[in-house]
């Protein structure tokens, strides 16, 4: 099992809330109160907090924090001049979401301002609005604010039956007798293709940590429910249940290709995972970076602790009979038969279930089994 990353897993939860009530309070958006959760469970070890200016420069440049450790997305917290008021290094603050009904304290250790086209520049590669990370940027408020956090208190919510944290995977592994675990990150119901890929990566490891993202979604995505209620179908009919593990993860896409690749890649190091599935165009959006970039980028962190599994195209061939990639099929392309997403959800969408050389039949009847498996 891999070790956390930095060395230490990360826990910034309290038992027992003390008061708050004299300190100033500040209501963020779902992002944020994500992004102060997975660091209070872990997932952003070695992260107590959000980025203080100096890690920031540091991430931007070297895609290290300034104690050398591989970090590569930046986790900021951004609030306006006008509503911190008098505030300043060395104060407390409250922050609160109340759809989660998250709770938690932050120490100031530094206020700061950004140069967005240089951060949307490095992270992103490009300063176009049209890329949505670029717009996330643009959108940030004036001033940034960087310090540990704390979690006081937060509520149940939907899913948290499918929901482990770093320190329960680690357990669970453990009590596997897994050492070897491999991590694939998904955000559609699995095809034919998407098996492939985990089982040829499942052969050489103990077991395979499945790890959808879960999330806010845009138009024409599948529903949360329906990802997580389709692979339990696949696994229930196509695993051995000793060595597959299924656990959300809540964290928002950034769409920074190779960066986010390695950021997705620490994330799961910190759940215990030994090895990561890198497949084409990794967090990719648009053509802003190149189809294996995601897989280029890995050569830079030697030290990153959790190896990286490439997996290139790979096609259902008529003559071969199989999935394969273009490493082991020798045939034309007239043979192949592409795992194409846009296709398996237009026939799902006219209610038609796909041929089984593109999806499992117990896959596509848990689908269709809802009325509309897609967000309007």
């Amino acid at each position: 099992m891999a070790q956390p990353h930095g060395g230490r897993l990360i826990t910034r939860l309290v038992e027992k809330p003390s008061n708050t009530s004299d300190l100033q309070r500040f209501e963020i958006n779902p992002n944020l109160a994500e992004d102060i959760i997975n660091i209070a469970t872990g997932v952003f070890s070695p992260l107590e907090g959000f980025l203080v200016q100096n890690d920031l420069e540091s991430v931007l440049e070297h895609k290290r924090l300034s104690n050398d450790c591989p970090w590569t997305i930046p986790i900021l917290l951004d609030m306006n001049k006008a509503e911190l008021g008098s505030l300043k290094e060395g104060d407390t603050i409250t922050l609160t979401n109340e759809d989660y009904g998250l709770e938690a304290t932050m120490d100031l250790e530094d206020l700061y301002t950004i140069d967005k086209k240089q951060v949307a520049q490095a992270v992103y590669t490009t300063t176009d609005t049209a890329h949505p990370g670029v717009g996330m940027v643009n959108a940030m408020k004036d001033t940034i604010i960087g310090g540990p956090i704390t979690v006081l208190q937060k509520k149940p919510r939907e899913f948290d039956n499918y929901n482990l944290t770093p320190k329960e995977t680690r357990f669970l592994f453990k009590e596997k007798g897994w050492r070897d675990i491999v991590a694939f990150q998904t955000r559609n119901p699995p095809h034919i293709g998407h098996e492939y890929v985990q089982k040829t990566a499942l052969t050489f490891v103990d077991g395979i940590f499945i790890n959808p993202i879960i999330g806010k979604k845009k138009p024409g995505d599948f529903k949360d429910e329906v990802i997580l209620k389709s692979y339990e179908a696949l696994m229930k009919h196509y695993y051995l249940k000793e060595r597959s593990v299924m656990s959300i993860l809540r964290t928002s896409m950034k769409y920074a290709g190779p960066r986010e690749a390695i950021h997705h890649a620490i994330m799961r190091k910190n759940y215990g995972c030994t090895h990561f599935i890198v497949g084409r165009d990794h967090a990719g959006v648009g053509d802003y970076y190149g189809p294996y970039d995601a897989h280029d980028i890995f050569n830079e962190f030697p030290d990153l602790g959790i190896v990286p599994l490439f997996f290139r195209s790979f096609s259902f061939c008529t003559k071969c009979n199989s999935v394969v990639n273009d490493k082991i099929c020798p045939h034309d392309q007239q043979y192949h038969i592409n795992f194409a997403g846009k296709k398996i959800r237009a026939l799902l969408h006219e209610g038609k279930v796909p041929s089984e050389d593109m999806m499992r039949k117990e896959v596509s009847e848990t689908i269709l089994q809802y009325d509309q498996p897609f967000v309007e």
